[in-house]
């Protein structure tokens, strides 16, 4: 098994960067999810959730700060008075780029219905200091990625879909990852943990630049899956990781 992608989102719901080379910390990968796009009004963080657009933008960091590009090819350097204004314009509403740290825990949502954006609304608390639903790393395997392509073979399963920080190679098809639950991961110099399998939502059925809104690939993941994919990873030695390093399990 050896890693085959590695991927680090730095704002909250905009698209990420594929990365060759990445630090894991205690609190996740260095720079994921350390940004987002809060409303000025509410304070609530927005997401794809409800702003499926933001999906359509992207971000990659930089020795300037954040770049972000926007779906109609305009780049921004963030953070800045000029970002947040056309950040607002663009959205609707006014809002702000702001790091993780100057919220502290923010409130997470999902609809109840992931195929229907008119039932309610369930809300929980992330974790402090990142813009993370759960635990610090999400963790694919391309066995999962295969299953799904059986199962849906008119879906677009792309890694972008599900999101996830590091995607593993491994033979097989099947929900590989599922079971390392409780075992340790040692990839690169590093050593995670995989806790629980990843609860989806709509954000799974959301276009994103080249992949069409897709309703069914939550339906499938639902009705053979118990709706999850990938696994929720916890950190026990941060590291480096690489894209072509070996991946071995433990206990």
């Amino acid at each position: 098994m050896h890693v085959v992608e590695l991927w680090r989102h730095p704002v909250k719901s905009l698209q990420g960067e594929p990365l060759d080379e990445a630090i894991v910390e205690d609190s996740g990968l260095a720079g994921d999810r350390r940004w987002g796009i809060v409303d000025c009004e509410t304070g609530v963080v927005l997401t794809g959730r409800r702003v499926p657009s933001l999906l359509l933008a992207s971000a990659r960091l930089t020795d300037a700060g954040v770049e972000l590009t926007l779906p109609d090819g305009d780049v921004l350097m963030a953070p800045s008075p000029r970002a947040d204004d056309v950040l607002s314009n663009w959205i609707g509403r006014p809002v702000a780029l702001v790091p993780a740290e100057s919220v502290g825990a923010g409130v997470g949502e999902f609809f109840e219905d992931a195929t229907d954006d008119t039932s309610a609304v369930v809300s929980w608390t992330m974790p402090p200091g990142r813009f993370v639903d759960a635990l610090p790393l999400l963790v694919v395997t391309t066995a999962s990625l295969r299953q799904g392509r059986a199962l849906h073979p008119d879906g677009a399963w792309e890694t972008r879909r599900f999101r996830p920080n590091i995607v593993v190679d491994v033979d097989g098809d099947g929900w590989v990852e599922d079971g390392w639950c409780a075992r340790t991961v040692r990839v690169g110099t590093a050593a995670i943990q995989p806790v629980v399998p990843c609860e989806r939502c709509t954000m799974v059925t959301r276009p994103q630049p080249g992949l069409e809104r897709d309703l069914d690939m939550f339906k499938v993941l639902a009705r053979n899956h118990g709706a999850t994919f990938g696994v929720w990873t916890a950190v026990q030695t941060p590291g480096v990781v690489h894209v072509g390093d070996e991946v071995t399990l433990t206990n």
